[in-house]
């Protein structure tokens, strides 16, 4: 049986990425005896996709729940970079309260701002965590003083300017008020959950309804949906109904399972309470922002309005001469169903078709966003062509273009600023701000056009030599800059089909930088390299060396081949020209370009 209202507090932890949110929940639940003494745990528990394990980062939010002094702690960790930013606003509706966790070295960044600016208008009020302040370049104070400013800034009110603060490492599972304080464990923290975030503001008297906030599949289940209960109670095999935003009904249905969240598990229970976070089974259509509810309810749970798609890709059916060849999933039908099912579950991707229904564009919030879609599909078996990312205009008022910007911070070294400012000013950026971070770093902060950041990130570690970090923001919309120069390098186009040899790629390497490697298979209208010059070039990366009956004079030149360059998928799409595809699947990922016959594309250019 689920705990009391007052005997629950629903709290998510927001922060930039990477400034230890996942980290500091593992520690608490292993403090909080949610696993054996003697078991195994692996780091980063929540992060249980092979995307978010692979690459670091929080993609998916997810509730947990841990017991401390006989109160049901529910923990929801969400993703701190801006790409997934409709998972945190969706999942905020949940919570009570909020721990904003800050980098005790890099202090608020853009992500930061975000989220606490959504919490901020949630009436949250926030515990602030200045986090990894066992570093050796930490700046709590300056930090705590950052921290107060963007609340001032952002416009909090007196209530939430009044927030705790505490100082932890979460990676060694310690949290103090006070850095003289002995530094034993996370007990100041849940203590401070408890007689903080206020018990959740139901009405437990009133007919059975909650919100859906998050839509998961289980291999048992099936279909299961995630919200808090606001109101009433409900048993296992209940009757319900479902409502969407506009009071319409979706379905009818049975409750067949109830869950309540324990660690990493689901717990089966029988009976669930206004106030606790639960994860509901038996529903076949209902989707997130849903209202599921008791019978006699006809109007719906408001939901929080989440804000639009900014960048957009198309997606069509692969037809290069290796369709088909690498997927199992490549027709249309098939495509189009995996991304209304996207749409469905992810409230921050929209989806729309052209008329055929053989093009299909995807609207998000960022490259990263989209990348992490196409490379599951590609995981899942889908062959597919991914076009340029690009942005999407507005118009205003007046009739004039819109186009959206993000707030860009840069923490680079005091040598390379000048190159990052001239970069940025070409890409239609305004410096906003400029100060010292301290020990040769400076930090930058630019307002800029998500069109000209697209593809940024390569030229930029070049210039920083791998040394500078970059973050970015949606910021607002406003008017557009005017045109921004693309790439400046023309490609290498394979002329034939069939596998590179080592001796034709050899001799092209005066030409440019190679993409592919000695025995890869190549076929016409495939992208090979990057020409050092402006225009594409074809080339033929089949021809071998020519052999004779006689023999040369000199000794054969060594063939030494430069190791080719080797991009990830989101660099891939960024790198891409605008008459130039992205080919995905399961197996490889291949440049081209859109028309793959020589003629027939220069007489469409």
């Amino acid at each position: 049986m689920s705990a009391s209202i007052k005997e629950i507090r629903n709290v998510a932890i927001i922060a930039h990425v990477d400034h230890g949110k996942t980290t500091l929940i593992d520690s608490m639940m292993k403090q909080t005896g949610i696993f054996r003494e003697n078991q195994r745990v692996s780091e980063r528990l929540m992060d249980s996709g092979d995307l978010e394990k692979e690459r670091g980062i929080t993609i998916l939010a997810k509730p947990t729940s841990i017991e401390w002094k006989e109160t049901t702690l529910n923990i929801i960790d969400t993703p701190g970079h801006a790409d997934f930013g409709g998972e945190v606003e969706r999942v905020l509706g949940m919570a009570d309260g909020v721990i904003l966790l800050v980098d005790a070295s890099e202090g608020p960044m853009p992500q930061t701002k975000f989220v606490l600016g959504k919490a901020l208008k949630q009436d949250l009020r926030p515990i602030v965590v200045v986090n990894k302040v066992d570093k050796q370049d930490r700046r709590v104070n300056e930090v705590v003083d950052e921290v107060f400013d963007l609340f001032v800034a952002l416009e909090a009110n007196e209530e939430q300017l009044d927030f705790p603060i505490l100082y932890s490492s979460g990676r060694d599972g310690w949290c103090v008020k006070d850095l003289k304080n002995s530094k034993d464990n996370l007990e100041p923290l849940l203590d401070l959950i408890i007689d903080y975030v206020p018990a959740p503001n139901v009405d437990k008297n009133k007919p059975f309804a909650m919100l859906a906030s998050l839509l998961d599949f289980d291999p048992y289940l099936g279909r299961c949906l995630i919200g808090k209960v606001l109101q009433g109670s409900v048993k296992v095999n209940e009757n319900v109904k479902v409502l969407n935003l506009e009071n319409l009904k979706v379905e009818n249905g049975r409750l067949t399972k109830l869950l309540r969240f324990q660690g990493t598990k689901k717990i089966p229970i029988e009976e669930v309470f206004a106030g606790d976070i639960i994860c509901i089974a038996g529903l076949n259509k209902a989707s997130v922002s849903d209202t599921i509810c008791n019978e006699t309810i006809n109007d719906a749970l408001l939901s929080t309005p989440i804000d639009p798609p900014s960048m957009a890709i198309t997606i069509t059916v692969n037809d290069s001469e290796f369709a088909g060849t690498e997927g199992k999933k490549v027709t249309s039908t098939l495509i189009r169903s995996r991304l209304l099912a996207e749409a469905e579950t992810n409230v921050a991707v929209t989806f729309s078709e052209n008329e055929t229904k053989d093009a299909f564009e995807i609207g998000g919030r960022g490259e990263l966003q989209l990348g992490v879609l196409i490379e599951t599909m590609r995981r899942e078996g889908y062959e597919v062509n991914v076009s340029r990312p690009r942005v999407l205009f507005k118009k205003n008022d007046d009739g004039s273009k819109m186009e959206p910007f993000e707030e860009v911070t840069i923490d680079v070294d005091d040598d390379y600023s000048s190159a990052v400012i001239d970069s940025m000013n070409q890409r239609k950026s305004e410096l906003k701000e400029m100060k010292s971070g301290g020990k040769g770093k400076t930090r930058l902060i630019f307002k800029a056009p998500s069109r000209g950041l697209i593809g940024y990130q390569n030229q930029f570690l070049t210039e920083t030599k791998g040394t500078g970090v970059l973050n970015r923001v949606f910021d607002a919309y406003d008017i557009f800059k005017g045109e921004i120069k693309g790439r400046r390098n023309g490609v290498l186009i394979a002329t034939d089909k069939g596998e590179a040899v080592a001796f034709a790629l050899f001799n092209l390497q005066s030409r440019g930088s190679m993409f592919v490697e000695p025995k890869t298979k190549v076929y016409k209208g495939m992208i090979v390299g990057e020409h050092n010059r402006d225009n594409d070039l074809e080339v033929n990366v089949l021809k071998g060396k020519k052999l004779t009956n006689v023999r040369a004079s000199g000794t054969d030149q060594a063939v030494i081949l430069t190791p080719p360059r080797k991009m990830t998928l989101e660099q891939m799409m960024a790198y891409m020209a605008d008459d130039e595809l992205l080919e995905v699947t399961p197996k490889s990922l291949r440049l081209r370009k859109k028309i793959l016959v020589s003629h027939l594309r220069k007489r469409a250019s």
